[in-house]
């Protein structure tokens, strides 16, 4: 994930906090840019402007419960402490709706993801994991929502989505589709702005994503996913990140680090199918699980380095 360094008052202007926050959504997908937050907010606004703000809540409540439990100021201006909030914020409303207690949880579950950020970090900072520089990446968010899922059953929302029965038209359709249910939303035009976005903050990262999307796609149809989860994107939408994550993010971008991106990427289109048959939210754990063991591989391979 893209981040630097800021002195230890930096916090201290309202400026900061705004750049905090405006980094936080574009950290989902590992970048601090302000340009691509705005596409990727444009892109909750088409699904949904009460999405918008939910996603909106849950980024602030982690990034000003990152500043009170310490988080250092860099963490909070590059938006490494409000991806995981934005993220729970859109999954509370893909469980929950809009429903008016729909907002207060997602303040409250934007907020733990700060802590749960902290204790993963720990983990693998202060363990024998320290040696593989394992990031905590979305696994805050996936527990947090997970938490919210089952807490709140009785309240569940029903979602629809388009039926596809043409292997061209989930083709097509999840090439963009696979980019914007990383955060939760089933839209072709959303996807489109997101992956501009991406383009934006670095056309190897929006390269990265295409390919994850495409290897993705590919793989769910091979492996007898139905036509109308893979053209709405619930397949292959762990692939673009886990191909952004190892190709140009996690590790020096090389030929080894691509070659390790596409082969993370057909693994975690297996672990998808797998996390499916288990009946349990899938999130990004697929990609998540899928990167972790990549990493590990990628610190015994001498050509494969960090950056």
């Amino acid at each position: 994930m893209t981040t630097g360094t800021a002195p230890q008052d930096s916090m201290a202007s309202p400026r900061s906090w705004l750049v905090g926050f405006g980094h936080g959504p574009s950290q989902i997908y590992f970048q601090a840019n302000i340009y691509t937050t705005v596409l990727i907010m444009a892109a909750f606004v088409v699904a949904s402007w009460q999405m918008a703000v939910l996603v909106a809540i849950g980024c602030v409540a982690q990034t000003f419960t990152g500043w009170v439990i310490r988080t250092k100021p860099a963490d909070l201006i590059f938006g490494m402490q409000g991806f995981s909030g934005a993220l729970v914020g859109a999954a509370t409303f893909a469980t929950l709706g809009s429903q008016w207690f729909s907002y207060p949880i997602a303040l409250a579950g934007g907020a733990l993801a700060a802590p749960v950020t902290w204790l993963i970090n720990e983990l693998f900072t202060k363990t024998p994991l320290k040696i593989y520089g394992l990031p905590s990446t979305t696994a805050p968010f996936c527990i947090v929502a997970t938490v919210i899922h089952f807490v709140f059953e009785r309240w569940w929302v029903e979602s629809s989505s388009m039926t596809i029965d043409s292997t061209t038209v989930a083709f097509f359709r999840s090439l963009l589709t696979n980019v914007s249910e990383v955060v939760l939303v089933d839209n072709v035009w959303a996807g489109a702005l997101i992956l501009i976005g991406l383009f934006i903050a670095n056309w190897k990262v929006g390269l990265a994503g295409l390919l994850g999307s495409v290897v993705g796609t590919l793989c769910a149809l091979a492996l007898g996913e139905s036509l109308t989860e893979t053209g709405n994107g619930l397949s292959g939408y762990s692939g673009v990140l886990t191909a952004i994550a190892l190709s140009v993010t996690f590790l020096k971008e090389s030929a080894i680090s691509w070659v390790l991106a596409l082969i993370g990427t057909i693994v975690t289109a297996v672990v998808t199918l797998w996390m499916h048959d288990l009946g349990v939210p899938t999130y990004t754990w697929p990609y998540i699980l899928t990167t972790w063991v990549f990493l590990i591989i990628a610190h015994y391979i001498p050509s494969a380095e960090t950056p």
